[in-house]
């Protein structure tokens, strides 16, 4: 008989019984988008992994703990076959076949009648890749082009021509610390749907040369203010272009709502009325440390992590940090934009108590091609800035995590 390719179609369970024989891995994985699709699922299996379990704990599945007895898929609409008895498959795949039942086979495609495609989601659109026949099926294949192609959507490098999406008003996308692939999946689809990028320069700037040609990048330290504080010329710049049906992106550098002013602008879009999105980013206050080997919190050193901003030294009176408060703290010290400032700081955190000898790292440019890591102790820190000559942007690590390193391989 002359082999044929599977016919794609999308089922639609809502409310329609689904049996799934077998609680191992491949129900585990298969069962979220199940429930996801609305079914009733009926799962028969004497066992089932912990997450299964939880899934029928939960009341997300109906759990039958037998093995599967014939009978069992009278009345379903589609099946899921895959337990560890490939005679018990068998049957269940006859009867499937006389009952008009889909079915689909963990152990043998051939045997089946349906087959489970890889799928993925982007924006409301689902993915799902299918090889042409039951022979020479890799399942890494076609779940590579799956990633591919969700990938794509995701990031807007891939469009339907004349279909491209655009959505009119502005967009705050953290763009992460630096590196451009630390920047959100959504922040980098926003950023293929742009009109206009107003961009800081602590963003990941390698993203816009990805731009297509029509879209103007403002780059917001060169944004022009005159008698308006720079803030200022910055919210009118995005109420500007928003208002002229652009779709407009303010990228910044790390996370919109962490030292990032990005308040400031909501507030002003909205009293404009202008829609905004923001679009949450990675702060550099904990994966530029991690790039750097330190982690902000470790069991039996640190037990919180604490952010501050280190632009207005402690002794300033616009200063809004509790400086003898964070030198009692026991856990990590992150401090942001205070390298300038360190020396001060290190006294202050000194003369309430902290011990000189507590370890300090600074780690400049982190997660780019050009990062690196100096070490000190607060006691050395402000000469170490000097003689090392660090630079901003660098993120400061104060606390007994600076010396927590992985353990050395064995020969």
């Amino acid at each position: 008989m002359a082999e044929h390719p599977a016919y794609p179609v999308g089922l639609r369970l809502t409310g329609r019984r689904v049996v799934v024989l077998g609680g191992g891995q491949v129900a585990q994985r298969r069962l979220p988008a199940l429930i996801a699709a609305g079914a009733d699922v009926l799962l028969v299996s004497p066992e089932a992994t912990p997450s299964v379990e939880a899934m029928a704990d939960a009341g997300e599945i109906t759990w039958l703990r037998r093995p599967y007895a014939e009978g069992d898929l009278s009345g379903a609409w589609y099946a899921l076959i895959a337990t560890s008895d490939p005679a018990a498959n068998a049957t269940a795949s006859a009867e499937a076949e006389s009952h008009r039942v889909w079915c689909v086979r963990s152990d043998d495609a051939d045997q089946a009648t349906a087959w489970t495609p890889a799928t993925g989601t982007s924006e409301g659109v689902t993915v799902a890749v299918l090889t042409t026949s039951a022979r020479g099926r890799d399942p890494r294949h076609t779940a590579a082009i799956r990633d591919a192609v969700v990938a794509g959507l995701s990031d807007g490098t891939l469009v339907a021509p004349h279909h491209r999406t655009r959505t009119p008003g502005v967009a705050l996308v953290g763009g992460g610390p630096g590196d451009p692939d630390l920047i959100t999946v959504r922040g980098r689809r926003l950023l293929a749907e742009a009109d206009v990028v107003i961009a800081d320069r602590l963003g990941p700037r390698d993203l816009l040369a990805e731009l297509p040609p029509h879209v103007e990048v403002i780059d917001a330290a060169k944004i022009p203010y005159g008698r308006y504080m720079a803030q200022e010329a910055i919210n009118n710049a995005l109420i500007e272009h928003a208002g002229q049906g652009k779709s407009v992106v303010r990228l910044k550098g790390g996370d919109p709502f962490v030292f990032g002013r990005g308040m400031e602008e909501v507030q002003a879009l909205t009293e404009a009325g202008i829609p905004c999105t923001v679009v949450p980013g990675i702060s550099s206050s904990i994966s530029v440390p991690a790039a750097a080997g330190i982690p902000v919190t470790h069991r039996g050193v640190a037990h919180e992590f604490t952010v501050v901003s280190g632009h207005v030294a402690p002794d300033d009176e616009r200063s809004l940090v509790d400086w003898p408060a964070m030198a009692r703290l026991t856990g990590t010290l992150v401090v942001l934009m205070g390298v300038d400032k360190i020396g001060r700081i290190a006294e202050t955190l000194i003369a309430h108590g902290k011990a000189p000898e507590t370890p300090v790292a600074l780690v400049q440019e982190g997660t780019t091609a050009a990062q690196r890591r100096v070490d000190a102790t607060l006691a050395t820190v402000a000469e170490t800035v000097r003689t090392e000559g660090v630079k901003p942007p660098a993120v400061i690590v104060i606390g007994a995590v600076v010396d927590v390193t992985p353990p050395t391989e064995q020969p």
